[in-house]
């Protein structure tokens, strides 16, 4: 789990390869734990910028 990929020129389809082989490394649980790990630290990025208000309900006159 620790490989960092190091390019002298940007190159995508290296980049894309590295990815695919880092995540295909990983088991099933890992990759989940991953992804939970990553939406638990996004909601609290975009909850600490306002963006997880509750609904409102707004009376129509």
């Amino acid at each position: 789990m620790g490989q960092i990929l190091k390019l002298d020129n940007h190159d995508e389809d290296k980049k894309i390869a590295f990815e695919v082989k880092y995540l295909s490394s990983l088991t099933t649980k890992q990759r989940f734990e991953m992804m939970f790990k990553k939406s638990d630290e996004i909601r609290g990025l975009l909850k600490g910028y306002g963006n997880r208000k509750n609904t409102e309900i707004t009376k129509r006159t």
